[in-house]
């Protein structure tokens, strides 16, 4: 008959155990483990923590051997079959090792670390071919991936590299052949198809929509609006000018109307703005501020808020427009980062743009260029880098996404007029400004 086991008092010798690893005293901790499974029989948690002290001490074989009986203990969880790939790589058993990651992605097919060990061995054992379609299926997830690393950022880019040098010969081909249909296109017509090729190829990423607030479904989802959408721009650019006029009179009788635009409330954990939160390395000067206009601020720039009462600006109650000056200090970064909803389109008018200053949206970087406006779907990852030695500054506000129909912008407005009115409504699920 087996021993009755106190399940308390197991799971106290684990958290014991546990907490004398991390202190430093692994052998002190092994020997708890040990005794785990001598009371309990094969359990799956002491069994790994043995395995992995195990690869510590190089002992591969009673590695393997202790993460074999884990898996049998727990036959569902990828991360043991990912411990036991890395006892087969440390020992050097390809085969092994390819078994233990394929057995992972056959409980998860889309476990990350999974496909970027079998990309990096199909490499390592010079299969080109299959290293190529496992890093592109790590560049394929890679987007749905928030806070990059800079060893993250590195690893795709050599996932980038591996996939497009094992196509080149394919991607020659491709851009010869091509050549006399693609000589019949204007060059808009061409931009989603060669973006649709990029990828295929493995040249670029494809970025999805990603809503923290109102996500309206079925939207193009374009990282740079056709300029065609917004027959206005020519007029705003027009006044470049004024506008900049203004802001540098601004600037240099009161340096102090400039406010950090990453303002975090105590006690926000760390993340990836820290680095400018209450810091003028992105300063702004709002002019209107989530729907509502500060006549202060207008009064100081008057040309520039009479042209922007003239444009088709987002008018949702108590939520847009947003209007504000972005000023980006010399080497600063805004990282990359999703808007809120993509019921906006966010339009730049860049107006102080010393070289080095660019700007990418998804899988397209472009440089700003004085008085050249663009649109934007700021719901697809982009990010910002100023690496002059002088000032940028920008004109942002937002208008509508030009796919939302004219019946479809009444019917928003009208369900965030009874949103403001109500205690009920939820925040987050329907917030459109940052």
């Amino acid at each position: 008959m087996p021993p009755v086991v106190d399940q308390g008092q197991i799971d106290q010798m684990l958290r014991t155990a546990i907490g004398e690893r991390r202190a430093g005293r692994a052998e002190r901790a092994a020997e708890i483990f040990r005794d785990v499974i001598a009371r309990a029989g094969d359990h799956p948690l002491a069994l790994n923590a043995l395995g992995l002290h195990a690869i510590g001490l190089g002992r591969f074989e009673e590695a393997i051997s202790l993460l074999n009986r884990a898996i049998a203990a727990d036959p569902a969880s990828p991360e043991l079959r990912m411990n036991l790939a890395r006892a087969m790589r440390e020992q050097g058993d390809a085969d092994g090792e390819r078994a233990a990651l394929e057995g992972a992605l056959s409980i998860d097919q889309r476990h990350f670390m999974a496909l970027v060990r079998l990309a990096e061995l199909h490499e390592r054992t010079g299969d080109l071919e299959g290293a190529a379609d496992r890093w592109s299926g790590v560049l394929a997830m890679a987007p749905m991936i928030e806070e990059r690393s800079p060893a993250l950022d590195m690893m795709l880019e050599h996932a980038r590299d591996v996939v497009t040098r094992q196509r080149s010969g394919f991607a020659d081909t491709v851009t010869r052949e091509l050549a006399d249909a693609r000589s019949d296109c204007a060059p808009g017509d061409l931009r989603r198809f060669d973006a649709c090729i990029d990828h295929a190829l493995g040249r670029r990423q494809i970025y999805a929509n990603q809503c923290a607030g109102l996500h309206f479904p079925f939207l193009p989802a374009d990282e740079f609006f056709p300029r065609e959408l917004f027959p206005w721009f020519s007029e705003l650019e027009a006044n470049t000018g004024v506008i900049r006029a203004e802001l540098e009179a601004v600037l240099a009788q009161d340096a102090a109307a400039i406010r950090p635009y990453v303002a975090m409330a105590p006690g926000t954990p760390q993340n990836k703005w820290s680095a400018l939160d209450q810091s003028l390395d992105w300063g702004a000067m709002h002019l209107w501020k989530d729907g509502k206009r500060d006549d202060a601020i207008c009064a100081r720039v008057p040309q520039t808020a009479a042209l922007i009462d003239t444009l088709p600006l987002s008018d949702l109650p108590g939520r847009t427009p947003t209007v504000f000056f972005s000023l980006l200090r010399p080497g600063a970064h805004l990282p990359a980062h999703t808007g809120v909803s993509n019921v906006r389109t966010i339009i730049h008018l860049p107006l102080i743009v010393p070289p080095g200053c660019s700007f990418r949206v998804g899988g397209e970087t472009r440089d700003w260029r004085e008085g050249e406006a663009w649109a934007f779907d700021d719901t697809i990852e982009h990010e910002a880098w100023n690496r002059s030695d002088q000032l940028r500054a920008i004109l942002i506000f937002d208008v509508w996404n030009p796919y939302i129909s004219d019946a479809e912008r009444a019917l928003l407005k009208r369900f965030y007029s009874i949103a403001g009115n109500s205690q009920d409504a939820p925040r987050g699920a329907i917030d459109i400004s940052e």
